[in-house]
């Protein structure tokens, strides 16, 4: 399989909801297609920051085949199928690939804190249930246990497992695995900011959350990254790196979701446990997003 297509700037697409809660799917299908017109590599749907956890399954594959049609064939796009429960995980891959999605992103389970080996074999039923190219999701400030670097190498070994997005935030771990990894198997930075060190150190590229607000900007700077132009991917690592932090200084997506609706682009709506973001956390977004001629003065 040609993995190529899965390097570069990759968008953890948001979720745009209707004033009533329910998705809305002529937004969606507008935030797919100004991703493609600006060039973005990559389109994840029902990832964290698409509020996979407050989607139903039946949702997940409706936000899925609506990214689908939308892309055409034009990029690929990944789909988000992860849970705490190995079974159920199994079973969103599967409706993922009925949904005509090219690929698998699978995030480490939750709250339940498996051992490295219940980690690997949750891993290996995952795969094991899909076709599809599956690429793992090591977020531990969000999933309270960390798969090491043994254990992703140990699963890189299965046909169908040839990534890993880390968002470890341990510099270390990650080298390892880019040390030590088998030829083909992608390493993409799980957070904006880490993509430019991460690639100069070898990595594929990125799932992105900025991607959602400067597709074309942080598609650019990922490129300049894999290509050596270090001077223009620091120019642009820099211009963006203030809205890089901010889309984290409320829980994401929390602070992307407003952005996009500051930029008309969406309604300002989220799903509870998540709520609108604090007044003046909102002002120091809208003034970083106007100094990037994002919004109007």
């Amino acid at each position: 399989m040609n993995l190529d297509r899965f390097r570069g700037s990759t968008v953890a697409l948001i979720t745009p909801f209707q004033k009533d809660g329910s998705i809305d799917r002529k937004r969606l299908r507008e935030l797919a297609e100004w991703q493609i017109e600006e060039g973005t590599d990559v389109i994840l749907v029902n990832g964290t920051t698409g509020e996979s956890p407050t989607l139903s399954p039946a949702e997940q594959v409706e936000a899925a085949e609506i990214v689908v049609d939308q892309a055409a064939g034009r990029l690929p796009v990944l789909g988000g199928a992860g849970s705490n429960s190995s079974r159920l995980a199994a079973e969103l891959a599967r409706a993922a690939e009925k949904a005509g999605v090219d690929g698998i992103l699978s995030v480490a389970p939750y709250y339940n804190k498996p051992t490295q080996e219940g980690l690997f074999r949750h891993f290996q039923h995952v795969a094991a249930a899909t076709s599809l190219p599956v690429v793992l999701y090591n977020v531990p400030g969000r999933t309270a246990s960390n798969l090491s670097a043994q254990t992703t190498l140990r699963l890189a070994e299965i046909d169908n497992v040839v990534g890993v997005k880390e968002a470890s935030g341990n510099l270390s771990q990650v080298m390892e695995i880019l040390r030590l990894r088998p030829d083909g198997f992608l390493v993409l930075s799980g957070d904006d900011a880490w993509a430019l060190p991460l690639i100069a150190l070898g990595a594929d590229g990125v799932v992105s959350v900025v991607a959602n607000q400067a597709p074309g900007a942080f598609r650019e700077l990922v490129r300049a990254a894999l290509e050596g132009d270090w001077n223009q991917a620091r120019e642009l690592h820099y211009r963006l790196l203030e809205l890089m932090e901010l889309n984290f200084v409320e829980s994401n997506p929390i602070p992307v979701k407003t952005a996009l609706a500051m930029m008309g682009r969406i309604e300002e709506v989220f799903r509870l446990p998540l709520v609108e973001m604090s007044e003046a956390n909102r002002e120091k977004l809208k003034n970083a997003l106007q100094r990037l001629g994002m919004v109007r003065q």
